[in-house]
């Protein structure tokens, strides 16, 4: 048997340097959604919760100025030290903020406001929603668009015993040749508020057959529909357009899909 180190993290710190080359994560097809997006917007773009630069990067390199901010420093390192190797015109367009979703103060507006991959999820109460709201309204400009996804609920899933056993994905390898296989499960649901418990296993292999195992803990909020709509209206906004996936479809067309909202001030 191999030895094994047991680590937990709840805030990023340890799964930060893997994060990059996770098959779900890596291959997510939003990428194109969110610079096309940022290119008819014109810029400057805000993007909150833009953990190591999935989408901030490629929407610097198609000519768009764009913030990043995010509130969890071990993600923020590795997304500045991908910056420094970036050609000179694509760190021109880029700054990097550490901060709080709910509120930060930055002092100018944007033509586009984004939340790509659920960040918005990890706000569980209306409280903080709505304050994650107002502070992208203040940031804003008048004709400016606020975009995000969340996971569309599946009442099937949602109304099912938890499952005892986790889902196993496909494996990642890191540069250093380490391999990884990450296996998420939920831990509880809370119907009430609307909270899941999500546990992520990460085993990572060296060479030499060593293990780390890394269990990553945290709460996640799910949203339904029509609960998004009137939340954007309480917040001053006006819902545009409802899509279930990155392709523009309709909601509806695909179930359960996303749920990728488009709005405006009102």
């Amino acid at each position: 048997m191999s030895d094994a180190i047991w680590m937990l993290s709840d805030d990023y710190s340890v799964v930060a340097e893997f994060y990059d080359y996770i098959v779900p994560y890596r291959d997510r097809q939003d990428v194109a959604f969110f610079v096309e997006q940022a290119r008819r917007s014109g810029g400057p773009v805000l993007e909150l919760g833009c953990g190591s630069g999935r989408i901030l990067f490629p929407t610097a390199e198609a000519g768009i100025e764009i913030v990043g901010l995010d509130g969890a420093p071990a993600m923020l390192s590795v997304c500045r030290a991908k910056l420094a190797r970036q050609p000179a015109s694509v760190q021109a367009r880029i700054e990097l903020v550490e901060g709080d979703m709910r509120r930060f103060k930055l002092g100018r507006k944007f033509a586009l406001v984004t939340l790509p991959f659920r960040p918005f999820q990890h706000l569980l109460t209306v409280a903080d929603q709505l304050d994650c709201l107002a502070a992208i309204r203040d940031h804003l400009a008048e004709r400016g668009r606020l975009i995000f996804d969340v996971f569309n609920p599946s009442l099937e899933f949602l109304t099912a015993p938890c499952p005892t056993e986790s889902i196993s994905e496909p494996p990642f390898t890191m540069p250093d040749g380490r391999k990884g296989q990450r296996y998420p499960r939920i831990l509880a649901r809370d119907l009430a508020s609307q909270v899941q418990q999500v546990e992520i296993l990460y085993v990572l292999t060296y060479p030499d057959g060593r293990e780390d195992r890394v269990v990553e803990r945290f709460p996640m909020r799910y949203f339904f529909r029509f609960e998004l709509e009137h939340l954007l209206a309480r917040g001053g906004f006006q819902m545009e357009t409802v899509y279930t996936d990155y392709d523009r479809s309709a909601y509806g067309s695909k179930l359960p899909g996303e749920l990728i909202f488009i709005a405006g001030k009102a």
